[in-house]
């Protein structure tokens, strides 16, 4: 199978591994990856602040750009529901650009999604973990996977010790746009989000969504706290021997 990866702005910046873990694990699957080098963004962050004109500019380009491919598959959730949800709203019927972005939408996959319900992949039957876990269920997968969903594939993995929050959708406070224009609000909002995963005891935190793991990552680095943060894919790859566990400084 074919697959497109749409690697997302903030992946590709900060968390260049979780890329090249999909990699790996996507191949591992049998699947043909391949990069288009002319991707941006799909627009979310111009939606999100309502300019919805410049949004649709920027997902009818990345129709384009992924039209070659049968399937496109992205870590962030988010960014899927962008793509699969609030694109094609963006243009009317009759509109000349409306067939490719509804492609589009029909043919993008969320990762973990992908390999559950395309490749039929029983993530939990791969899945190593040598220390205790904990996760953070990002706000945008509610219209691409369950916290159910998250919990199951965690907490079937093999000899898996699974720390569940007290409150396990609690949002993060990033939001975006909404972690700049509210600053107050978000760092707030973050406290309670920390103070929860700290208080499972793990210090391995299970977050699929680069957007939130910066959020969140920041937020440990300024307390002081013991809290690392990786993505799925990253946990499929190392327990798959496809990457090499990543070492922790301090």
């Amino acid at each position: 199978m074919q697959v497109a990866l749409f690697i997302t702005c903030l992946t590709d910046t900060f968390y260049p591994r979780v890329g090249e873990a999909m990699v790996r694990v996507l191949r591992h699957f049998g699947c043909q990856v391949e990069f288009p080098a002319g991707q941006t963004c799909c627009g979310q962050p111009a939606f999100n602040s309502g300019f919805h004109r410049e949004a649709a500019r920027l997902i009818s380009r990345m129709a384009d750009v992924f039209s070659p491919y049968s399937c496109v598959v992205t870590p962030s959730a988010s960014c899927a529901t962008m793509v699969k949800h609030h694109g094609p709203p963006l243009f009317p019927e009759g509109d000349q650009a409306r067939p490719a972005v509804c492609a589009l939408a029909d043919k993008t996959w969320e990762f973990t999604t992908f390999l559950r319900d395309r490749l039929g992949v029983d993530m939990a039957a791969h899945l190593r973990f040598d220390e205790p876990i904990t996760f953070h269920y990002p706000c945008h997968a509610r219209e691409i996977y369950s916290v159910e969903d998250l919990q199951g594939w965690l907490a079937g993995a093999n000899g898996c010790d699974l720390r569940v929050p007290a409150r396990p959708d609690l949002c993060c406070g990033f939001g975006g746009v909404f972690a700049v224009e509210y600053p107050e609000l978000s760092d707030a909002m973050l406290r309670d989000k920390l103070s929860e995963l700290e208080a499972t005891g793990a210090d391995l935190v299970i977050s699929n969504e680069a957007a939130c793991t910066l959020q969140m990552s920041g937020g440990a680095h300024r307390r002081g706290l013991r809290l690392r943060f990786k993505h799925l894919a990253e946990c499929l790859a190392e327990s798959l021997g496809l990457m090499e566990p990543e070492s922790w400084a301090g």
